[in-house]
């Protein structure tokens, strides 16, 4: 089955087509671009460069959430269309899902992170194999001593290092040097550290039940936008 993946989710934008398991093309940009004016451009390239036309992609990923608000809704706005210009399946894939899949075949702990700013990350952890991964922590907007609490905890049970990976996984690094934990804690290599759209798109290949009809697509926000937060806080403070 050939998937044609995108992933705006955060400051990097890449698309990909997979086949089977295995990397027919992969775009990828991280020059803080905005993602309208990238992805559909790097899509017609990459397939071109394929020899492939959209009629013969047989189903559509996009990293649907946490992340840039503005990002996801380019993001599956852009494979909504294509999937319903073709009349193809598409599967919304949690983009710290899609992060960990980066490092699957890692043993240890591995623990996608997103800068979420307000002093918060998007986070989760999973243990990897050599094939799989087991989801430990379910995705969550939380400050970044929260899940180092919960890592903690994690640890001595599995007694495995800590692989960060993700736009906030230098963050994480960084505080776990100032701190003394007992776990070794360690960074995905650089180039697997951003997301990546092949990653969504194994994401949905092993994951069971994500595909439905594009029209069904919808961001995953773990929090509301930052306007609604300050509309709520302007409401709250006239109401007080």
């Amino acid at each position: 089955m050939k998937i044609l993946a995108v992933d705006t989710s955060a400051v990097a934008a890449s698309c990909a087509v997979c086949e089977d398991g295995v990397v027919l093309g992969e775009s990828f940009l991280n020059r803080k671009l905005t993602h309208s004016q990238t992805i559909f451009p790097m899509m017609e390239d990459m397939l071109k460069n394929c020899r492939l036309s959209l009629n013969e992609i047989d189903a559509f990923a996009v990293a649907a959430g946490p992340g840039s608000f503005t990002g996801l809704r380019i993001g599956i706005s852009a494979v909504k269309a294509l999937a319903f210009a073709v009349e193809k399946p598409a599967a919304g894939v949690s983009a710290l899902l899609a992060l960990a899949y980066n490092l699957v075949g890692t043993k240890g702990i591995i623990c996608p992170v997103m800068d979420a700013r307000c002093g918060q990350v998007y986070t989760a952890a999973f243990r990897g194999t050599e094939t799989s991964l087991e989801r430990l922590i379910v995705d969550e907007a939380v400050p970044i001593e929260q899940i180092f609490s919960q890592l903690q905890d994690i640890y001595q049970i599995e007694k495995a290092p800590v692989w960060f990976v993700g736009d906030g996984a230098k963050l994480c690094a960084e505080y776990w040097e100032k701190q003394n934990f007992d776990f070794p804690a360690f960074l995905a290599p650089a180039a697997r550290q951003f997301s990546h759209a092949s990653s969504a798109a194994f994401a949905a290949e092993q994951e069971n039940g994500l595909f439905a009809p594009a029209v069904e697509l919808n961001p995953f926000y773990l929090r509301l936008p930052q306007a609604e937060r300050e509309l709520q806080a302007k409401k709250a403070s006239k109401n007080a």
